[in-house]
Formats: structure tokens, C-alpha cells, sequence
């Protein structure tokens, strides 16, 4: 068999093969594009065909697993890729607004915060804030435990005041840890 010939066998089948592709893609442009990849890969590979076998039963082999690998290749693709807008204003605060000189700010005014702070309020918080608890600070200081937290809670309070401007990100989010969780 000639290739013009092959050529002329394999077109004949695709108005059957179409109608195959709107089964397995439920849409015309889809489906047209499959019977297109289809008839592609019949010519390309029609050396494979043996004469004598069924043509159209070879062109729905062909196009079965044309649509199998473009659906994996599609579902791989999509596992990869994220699908919600990319560049809206939510992703970018993270990325594009924050960068080390806002940082500097924000660690050079809780510097200044925490300098401001009286020493009897100061190091009650400071020891909290590195994780000790109420009771181990009563006794580093040798203080009552309820004046531990008051001194706590008032520095919080004074730090929350001083740093406003930082209370909260755009997210609504707390940034510095001054509100008890």
C-alpha cells in the first residue's frame, strides 16, 4: 500500500473517528483536536499498519491512547500547577511587600519599644518572652507570682501601645506576638 493511498483509508474514517472523539471529550473543539493528534500519529506511524488488519479498529486504538496520555499528561500537569490566581494581592503581600529594610524598621522600633519599658516591667517580660514560666520567673526575681503577671501584662500592654502601627498585618493577622493567645 502507497502512502497516498494509506492517506486517502485513514481520512475516509474520520468523520467515525470523530464521532468516537465527542465520546471520550464531551466537546467538539476537544474532540477535533484528538482526531487531528490521531490522524497525525496514523501517517507518522503507518509503516506499524499492516495491511490486511482493520484500519478503523487500529485508528481507535491509537486515538484511546492518545486521549489516555494527554489526560495523565494534563492531570500531572494540573497536581503541579497552582490553579487559583497567582498574582493576586493575598500571595504577593508575603513575596513582594516585605523585604529586609521593612524588617530593620520593625526590629529597630521593638528595640526601642522594649528599651522604653521600666526595668521592673521589662525583665518580668523579657524572661517571659524567652519562655520561662510565671513561677520560674517569681523565683529568679524573687517576687510574688501574681506580681509577675501583673508586670507582664502591664509591659504588654505599654508594647502594644508603643508598636500600634505593627499590632496587626494586612491579613488581619497578629505579627508580634504581644496579645495572649
Amino acid at each position: 500500500m502507497t502512502t497516498f493511498e494509506f492517506n486517502h483509508l485513514v481520512n475516509a474514517h474520520s468523520v467515525s473517528l470523530k464521532s468516537h472523539a465527542l465520546k471520550f471529550t464531551n466537546d467538539i473543539e476537544d474532540a477535533n483536536d484528538l482526531v487531528q493528534d490521531t490522524l497525525v500519529k496514523a501517517i507518522r506511524f503507518y509503516e506499524n499498519f499492516q495491511e490486511g488488519t482493520n484500519i478503523k479498529g487500529w485508528l481507535f486504538v491509537i486515538m484511546r491512547n492518545t486521549f489516555i496520555n494527554n489526560y495523565r499528561k494534563l492531570a500531572k500537569t494540573r497536581t503541579l500547577i497552582t490553579q487559583t490566581d497567582e498574582i493576586s494581592s493575598v500571595n504577593l503581600v508575603h513575596s513582594s511587600t516585605r523585604n529586609h529594610a521593612e524588617g530593620k524598621f520593625v526590629i529597630g522600633d521593638i528595640s526601642k519599644a522594649l528599651a522604653s519599658l521600666p526595668e521592673a516591667y521589662h525583665t518580668p517580660f523579657i524572661r517571659y518572652f524567652e519562655g520561662y514560666k510565671y513561677h520560674e520567673i517569681a523565683d529568679m526575681l524573687q517576687i510574688p507570682l501574681g506580681t509577675v503577671k501583673t508586670r507582664i501584662f502591664v509591659a504588654r500592654e505599654m508594647l502594644k501601645k508603643y508598636l500600634k502601627t505593627y499590632a496587626k498585618d494586612t491579613h488581619g493577622e497578629q505579627i508580634l506576638g504581644l496579645k495572649k493567645q
